[in-house]
């Protein structure tokens, strides 16, 4: 079976067979153990062995790798549900306004918008911590503030939805 992976940013090809898997077309032998009674996988890559403990995301594809103790989102699709997505996709049109998701770990420092207000593109509305630095996350588009899951003092993952929009009336 073959398989497009998103890791990190970067998409592979994966073939996999029995004496293991082709990553971008190089074989690798390859062994999946399960470590009984726990969700550890032992996996085995050309006399290597790695730590593996995955959780499924919200949707077809989507997981969570914790592999050697470092963190990882990934997305493992077939090459058929792969084509249907980009289609569907395609055909889906824009949706609203784009949220303001966090683009790295941090903490919510301060929301500068609430529910109803109206804003411009550009215009500041969640305040984070990361890396020891405040910064302002700024509307990517003009719109009306839908719904807001920042909260001061609470610690977010990449990726978390800040503040949600959608168009003026």
């Amino acid at each position: 079976m073959k398989y497009l992976v998103d890791l990190g940013g970067e998409r592979v090809e994966v073939a996999l067979d029995a004496g293991g898997a082709s990553v971008d077309g190089v074989h690798h032998t390859a062994h999946l153990a399960d470590v009984e009674g726990t969700s550890v996988r032992l996996v085995t890559i050309g006399g290597v062995q790695h730590r593996v403990v995955a959780r499924r995301g919200n949707s077809r594809g989507q997981y969570t790798l914790w592999i050697d103790g470092w963190r990882f989102d990934a997305e493992a699709l077939d090459e058929r549900t792969r084509a249907i997505q980009a289609l569907s996709a395609a055909s889906a049109g824009p949706k609203g306004p784009a949220p303001v998701l966090a683009p790295m770990p941090g903490l919510i420092v301060r929301v500068q918008v609430a529910v109803g207000d109206t804003v411009q593109a550009g215009q500041g509305i969640v305040v984070m911590e990361a890396m020891k630095m405040e910064n302002e996350l700024r509307a990517p588009s003009g719109g009306v503030v839908r719904a807001i899951h920042a909260v001061p003092g609470k610690a977010v993952e990449k990726g978390t939805t800040l503040v949600e929009f959608e168009q003026p009336a």
